[in-house]
Order: C-alpha cells, then sequence, then structure tokens
C-alpha cells in the first residue's frame, strides 16, 4: 500500500510559481513511477507530468518548458515545480503511483493522493 499526500497548491498570479509536494508512505516508494495529473472543473483529468523509478521524465505538451517533475527517493517525496503559470493551469493537481514506465494514463496508477488545489489569477 502507498499512500500520498499532496501539499502546496493556493492562489498566484499568472507568471507566478509555485511548488506542490507529494509525500509518499511505504517502503517501495522508489520503484514506482509517480505522476501529476489535474482536472478542471467539468473537464476529464488530465496528464502533466510523470517521473519513472530511474529518473526519466515525461511531460505534456501543454506544460513543456514551463513545469519540473523531481523526486527524492530518500524523502519518499515527488515535486512539481510550475513556472510561468497561466490561468489555464487553474486545476486540482492529484499526484498519483503505478508500477508502469512513466504512462500518461490515468488507469495504469494505483494509488492516488487526495488533490490540492491551484488557482491562477490573471
Amino acid at each position: 500500500q502507498v499512500q500520498l499526500v499532496e501539499s502546496g497548491g493556493g492562489l498566484v498570479q499568472a507568471g507566478g510559481s509555485l511548488r506542490l509536494s507529494c509525500a509518499a508512505s511505504g517502503r517501495t516508494f522508489s520503484s514506482y513511477s509517480m505522476g501529476w495529473f489535474r482536472q478542471a472543473p467539468g473537464k476529464e483529468r488530465e496528464f502533466v507530468a510523470a517521473i519513472r523509478w530511474n529518473g526519466s521524465t515525461y511531460y505534456a505538451d501543454s506544460v513543456k518548458g514551463r513545469f519540473t517533475i523531481s523526486r527524492d527517493n530518500a524523502k519518499k517525496t515527488v515535486y512539481l515545480q510550475m513556472n510561468s503559470l497561466r490561468p489555464e493551469d487553474t486545476a486540482v493537481y492529484f499526484c498519483a503511483a503505478g508500477r508502469n514506465d512513466g504512462s500518461s494514463r490515468p488507469v495504469l496508477y494505483d494509488y492516488w493522493g487526495q488533490g490540492t488545489q491551484v488557482t491562477v489569477s490573471s
């Protein structure tokens, strides 16, 4: 079992930055791929970024060059550094853990956090 708790969301002006954190429990954190997804009101959950156990990273085109995913296996934590934020980045952000190859498909993640709200004002 893996439990995930996100933090770091909030309200920020367009062009600003936020760093999300996702703290995990469980002894096998380092073997999981970790993903960040987001869901805006009335929209489906969408892939943001993922990082494999070996550090390989993957990004949605909409965030490439602005967001950076990283992980600290010793702290069992994954991060999402978000720069140059835009109003369209407003959503609830979820982290997820799964035994996959850094997939963008939510169905391939077994464990999910409760989400953290990110609001970007114009």
